[in-house]
């Protein structure tokens, strides 16, 4: 390890305030990287593909917490459904069913984000806001009892412009206090605001996020 992962993740945790959760993201790193973090406290990693992330959740430690946070195919729930803690990126009502379904063979409960569009790229995935309200209306959700959600996700759009990036959190936050006001008011576990990631994590935390995903800054460039 030419760099000291230790070291890394102790900085961005140092930036962190109280009731903000690190989501390390380690996809496309090696175990021995995970088990660095691992071994000076953190608990939470963050994947991305399921045949890498059922690798490695097989060798290391069973406390992990493991967060799909990427696209998730229908398909590819099943795999995860036994060990998986938070699936991140919820982005239509047909993936919430398959987890539901899923969740209900592993008697569990799986915690799930809805993950919104709100950067101006075609390449993100994600509800508009639009969407997320027809989705939460519509009612479904209350008759999946093996989901819970637990609040909403986003990525701004990957511009050097902090005005803008500040603005698309925000409008994240804004969104996140009507849906609890309407759907979770009295819904203790809807509380996650998660966005920020490596480039602009601090900006997140000025604009109300509790979770936020971190990748390169802990684990250096990727390894494909």
């Amino acid at each position: 390890m030419d760099f000291d992962v230790a070291r890394n993740l102790r900085g961005v945790l140092a930036d962190l305030p109280e009731g903000v959760k690190l989501v390390a993201v380690s996809k496309y790193h090696p175990t021995e990287y995970i088990e660095a973090a691992y071994a000076a406290g953190q608990r939470v990693f963050g994947e991305s593909h399921e045949q890498e992330l059922s690798k490695k959740q097989a060798v290391l430690p069973k406390d992990i917490e493991w967060h799909f946070i990427g696209h998730l195919q229908t398909n590819k729930v099943k795999f995860i459904a036994p060990y998986i803690t938070m699936i991140d990126a919820v982005d239509s009502p047909k993936l919430l069913r398959e987890i539901n379904k899923q969740a209900a063979k592993n008697n569990c409960v799986i915690d799930v984000l809805l993950e919104l569009h709100i950067a101006e790229e075609e390449t993100k995935y994600g509800l508009t806001l639009d969407d997320c309200r027809s989705l939460l209306a519509s009612g479904e959700w209350r008759e999946l009892h093996n989901v819970r959600i637990c609040g909403l996700m986003m990525m701004a759009s990957n511009v050097e412009d902090e005005k803008q990036i500040r603005a698309e959190f925000l409008a994240a936050a804004t969104f996140f206090d009507e849906v609890k006001a309407q759907y979770f008011a009295n819904d203790a576990a809807f509380k996650e605001r998660s966005w920020g990631m490596s480039h602009d994590y601090r900006i997140a935390v000025d604009c109300h996020s509790t979770m936020v995903r971190v990748g390169t800054t802990i684990f250096g460039s990727r390894v494909y």
